[in-house]
């Protein structure tokens, strides 16, 4: 009897110290992991899964393909995770799927771009920042530093969080402002922002939409240029962030996306095993880097953290 009640003692306290099944959460973002803005939001989706335990797979399409994207939001949903964030860059392209996730009971979270119609496709939350805000705050600050006339480099033509950035900039700023669509590749907006300082004397200040893929290529045709030029980014990498403190650039625009992709696991995990949810949206930025700041973050951003 006395080894009865032993055995079932240590199979109960097997049995509290087990841990709960481990959680299977799925991102799908817009923007590959590969690319230095998306690879500090993936960081960020890991070092949530090593804090959680979950099981997470960060999954994107090979270039801005929102055909793509809707296809791997369908597939996360026939895997019925416990959780999926996602991005939504274009609401009308992806707004289908997101609302099959939901339908589906799967609880879903948005990142980074589509604060303005998460809730209305069903996303318990959206965990990044407002995107005609941020741009509203840096074309105040432009126009504060004696900013005139503008352009608003725009690497990822069709992305609704880019096109709320430059209405932002547009407003902020109160002056005269032409959007400048590009691509991704450096040497192309390096060459297009180039000519556009080129053309019009008059042009003083370049708002880029992304560090390390419009912001750096900005601030080296603006050297080039032997003019005088305001340039800011969105968003941070080391070299645009030393472009500040070396005064080649007047600051950055953080939205610290490793909390985005770390949040939203962090949320689904605990929403998985004890029903936990923030009661609304979670501002990860905007956050204004200056040369005061900038080179304290330096050495973060390298390491793919800020």
């Amino acid at each position: 009897m006395n080894k009865l009640l032993s055995t079932v003692a240590v199979a109960a306290t097997i049995a509290v110290a087990a841990p709960a099944l481990a959680a299977d959460i799925i991102v799908v973002a817009h923007g590959q992991a590969n690319d230095p803005f998306w690879s500090v939001v993936k960081n960020g989706v890991e070092k949530a899964a090593e804090h959680t335990g979950a099981n997470v797979e960060f999954r994107a399409p090979e270039t801005f393909d929102m055909v793509a994207m809707s296809q791997l939001i369908d597939a996360a949903v026939n895997q019925e995770p416990d959780g999926l964030a996602v991005s939504i860059p274009d609401a009308d392209a992806l707004g289908p799927s997101i609302e099959r996730a939901v339908a589906a009971g799967i609880p879903v979270i948005s990142i980074n771009s589509g604060s303005d119609v998460s809730k209305s496709l069903g996303a318990l939350l959206h965990v990044g920042q407002d995107e005609f805000d941020a741009g509203k705050a840096a074309g105040e600050k432009l126009a504060e530093l004696g900013g005139t006339k503008g352009i608003c480099v725009n690497q990822e033509v069709g992305n609704v969080a880019l096109d709320l950035r430059c209405e932002g900039f547009a407003e902020g700023f109160g002056n005269e402002i032409t959007v400048l669509p590009t691509t991704n590749d450096p040497t192309e907006i390096e060459s297009k922002v180039r000519a556009a300082l080129d053309s019009d004397p008059d042009i003083d200040t370049v708002m880029a939409l992304g560090a390390s893929t419009a912001g750096e290529p900005s601030v080296a045709a603006a050297k080039a240029s032997g003019r005088d030029v305001l340039v800011a980014s969105f968003d941070l990498s080391a070299p645009f962030l030393q472009s500040i403190v070396d005064g080649d650039a007047a600051f950055a625009i953080d939205q610290q996306q490793f909390l985005q992709g770390y949040m939203a696991v962090n949320f689904l995990a605990l929403n998985a095993e004890y029903g936990l949810m923030p009661g609304g949206n979670v501002p990860s930025g905007p956050n204004l880097i200056t040369a005061e700041k900038a080179g304290q973050v330096i050495d973060l951003s390298a390491q793919g953290i800020r």
